[in-house]
């Protein structure tokens, strides 16, 4: 019964109101009954008492004739709804209205409360049991006048016959107001514990219909707070795993597509030297000069590959040194300069003063700037590329721009994102969408930032933040 997640919610909502509840009961009726209802017994004895005893005063002669007392008691007791006796001053029943003393008219009463009444110690004497014996509450009242001996004792007691249908009333009540509470109090917490195993066994479903490969819709997070950060932590990770889905369908049709361009071209090259083209000493340099251009795209391909995968697994690791900005970059940007200059692009490139020191990884920083020139270079037909500097107080901006037809607005929130292409085919002619992904993520790994700003038809600007050497971590 237990295996269940639902039954221990619903065991775990009701098992302590089987228990507290009860308890709460069983506490609640032994103080009403010993704090509130023979008190309360006794005040109404003792106020009853006092009315009696007026009377009693008025007829003396009850005290000393057995019939009169006897008439009289049988009058009173219509109006109590406790044991009325008259006692003589001598000790001696006159009359009960409880017909089991009728026996006992004439017989002297052996009672502390009446020894003590009768030797003139107080003036009236109260006996309370909270145990409930014989007599539940007693009182004892002397029949006095000023300055002359007591005629007589009146007598006012609840027996435990009399008074156990008011307690049965009161355990009943109290009883049936606990049972409805419990009853009432699991129908709730069955209710609420169903709506805490609700979304868990969703979760579940999901989970199992993911396993599957099924396609899912997010799951609602209107739920408790801790269930809910469940249930965001899935709904991000079923996203992320349709992303990567994506991804990993885009990647098969960009390896398709960028590996059969070159290896077409390597194949025709090869097929033109096999039937006489080697022989053509004006054609066979053109034709060796494509074919090593094509195998050195296929190495970039390869090498971007690798080196995505690479920081997938978690193996993005920098091996950092001081460098001096102004020395290092110059060389760095040197290969690239003559590929701009070859296709017919302006370079210009602006270091600040001074010197700017920062703990690097030079080899990587110079992967991913190259990677953002290199697509610069490619996407700029005619125009400018330009390389810039900006230093602050504890950050080093580097701005790569050029004149290409720049970033649709769109796009520029995705370009980081592996294997992503714009949708523009003059904006992303070759690649598998891997450069600025490396290039993010070298960055980032060395404390900075990378940000682009473009205008579609005006260029783009990439801006690489990173600390100087004496604000780094």
């Amino acid at each position: 019964m237990l295996r269940t997640l639902r039954s221990r919610f619903i065991l775990s909502h009701i098992l302590p109101l089987l228990i507290v509840v009860p308890l709460i009961g069983i506490a609640l009726i032994y103080l009403l009954e010993v704090f509130v209802l023979l008190p309360t017994l006794s005040n109404e004895l003792t106020a009853q008492s006092a009315l009696v005893l007026k009377l009693a005063r008025s007829q003396s002669a009850i005290w000393s004739d057995p019939a009169q007392a006897r008439a009289f008691v049988d009058d009173v007791a219509q109006s109590l709804s406790a044991r009325l006796m008259l006692v003589d001053p001598n000790g001696r029943l006159l009359a009960s209205s409880d017909p089991a003393d009728t026996a006992r008219v004439g017989e002297k009463l052996d009672h502390p409360g009446l020894v003590e009444i009768l030797a003139g110690q107080p003036s009236a004497h109260e006996d309370y049991s909270p145990y409930l014996q014989a007599e539940i509450a007693d009182v004892w009242l002397p029949a006095t006048r000023a300055n002359q001996p007591i005629a007589g004792v009146v007598r006012l007691s609840y027996q435990l016959t009399t008074v156990y249908n008011r307690f049965a009333q009161l355990r009943w009540l109290v009883g049936g107001v606990l049972l409805v509470g419990i009853m009432l109090g699991g129908l709730i917490g069955s209710v609420l514990a169903i709506n805490l195993e609700r979304p868990i066994s969703k979760l579940t479903e999901a989970v199992n219909q993911l396993a599957g490969g099924q396609a899912l819709t997010p799951l609602p997070e209107q739920m408790p707070e801790e269930i809910g950060v469940l249930v965001r932590a899935f709904n991000m990770l079923a996203e992320r795993l349709r992303t990567l889905e994506t991804a990993r369908r885009q990647l098969l049709a960009n390896i398709v597509h960028e590996l059969g361009r070159p290896l077409g071209a390597l194949q025709s090259a090869i097929e033109a030297l096999r039937g006489g083209a080697d022989e053509n000493l004006a054609l066979r340099p053109i034709l060796l000069a494509g074919m090593a251009d094509e195998s050195h795209r296929l190495q970039r391909l390869l090498d971007d590959l690798s080196e995505h995968y690479d920081q997938v697994l978690g193996a993005l690791e920098l091996t950092c040194r001081p460098i001096v900005l102004q020395e290092w970059l110059p060389p760095a940007l040197a290969p690239w300069r003559e590929a701009a200059q070859r296709k017919g692009l302006d370079w210009k490139v602006q270091l600040p003063s001074g010197s700017l020191s920062l703990d690097a990884d030079p080899d990587r920083l110079g992967q991913a700037i190259g990677n953002l020139l290199s697509n610069a270079i490619k996407y700029t037909r005619r125009g400018t590329i330009s390389i810039e500097t900006e230093a602050e107080r504890s950050v080093v901006r580097l701005l790569i721009k050029d004149t290409g037809p720049g970033i649709p607005l769109e796009e520029q929130a995705r370009i980081f994102e592996p294997y992503y292409r714009g949708a523009s085919v003059g904006r992303f002619p070759q690649g598998m969408g891997l450069g600025l992904t490396i290039a993010r993520d070298i960055v980032v790994a060395h404390g900075g930032q990378l940000e682009v700003e473009s205008i579609p038809g005006q260029g783009s600007c990439f801006t690489l933040s990173l600390p100087l050497a004496s604000h780094a971590t």
